[in-house]
C-alpha cells in the first residue's frame, strides 16, 4: 500500500509518496512525470517517512544540506537503481554531467562506453527528485537540459545550494524546456 501527503514548498506544492518500506515519490505539482508510479490505490496519510521527509525539506528550503536523508524505496530496473545510486553522491552544492555519469557507469559495469542519452534516460525518470538529486546534473556544455520538474525549478534549485551559475545556460530547445 502506497501513502500520500500533499507539502508547500517556495517552488510549488509538493506531492509525496511512500510505502511501508520508505519514501517512493516526491513530485512538484505539475511536472513531466507527476505521480507516476503512484498506485492507483493508495491513501493519504501522516507517516514517520512523509515526517522526516518534510524535516529534510525543511532544512533544505532554509539553504542549507540537511546531511541525512529519510529512508528511500526508489522502483526501477537495476540500471536506473545504478543510475540514482550515483545521483545521490553528487555532492549539494555541486553540479556533474551525463557524460561522467555514463563513464561511471560504464567502469563500474566493466564496459568501454555508456550512452549519456540513456543515463539521461534513467536520470528524468527518478521519482524522488530533489532528494536524488537529479537537478544537479547539467549538459556537458554547461546546458540546463532534462529536468521534469521545469528548467525555472531546476536552476532555483542549482541557485539555492550556491552553485555557480556562470556557466550554464538555459538552451533555446530541448528537454529541459
Amino acid at each position: 500500500m502506497q501513502y500520500t501527503k500533499t507539502c508547500t514548498s517556495p517552488l510549488g506544492n509538493i506531492l509525496l509518496a511512500c510505502d511501508d518500506i520508505g519514501l517512493t515519490g516526491l513530485w512538484f505539482a505539475g511536472e513531466k512525470f507527476f505521480a507516476h508510479s503512484l498506485d492507483k490505490e493508495h491513501e493519504e496519510r501522516d507517516t514517520p517517512v512523509f515526517e522526516k521527509t518534510v524535516q529534510w525539506l525543511d532544512v533544505y528550503f532554509s539553504g542549507r544540506d540537511p546531511g541525512f536523508l529519510p529512508r528511500l524505496h526508489p522502483t526501477g530496473s537495476s540500471f536506473q537503481q545504478a543510475v540514482w545510486d550515483l545521483l545521490l553522491q553528487i555532492p549539494y552544492g555541486t553540479t556533474t554531467t551525463y557524460g561522467a555519469l555514463a563513464k561511471r557507469i560504464a567502469e563500474q559495469r566493466g564496459l568501454e562506453h555508456m550512452s549519456a542519452q540513456a543515463v539521461g534516460g534513467a536520470v528524468a525518470h527518478n521519482e524522488i527528485s530533489i532528494i536524488i538529486p537529479c537537478h544537479r546534473v547539467v549538459g556537458s556544455n554547461g546546458s540546463l537540459t532534462g529536468y521534469a520538474g521545469g528548467i525555472e525549478r531546476k536552476r532555483a534549485l542549482l541557485a539555492r545550494e550556491g552553485v555557480d551559475m556562470s556557466g550554464l545556460f538555459v538552451p533555446d530547445r530541448g528537454t529541459a524546456l
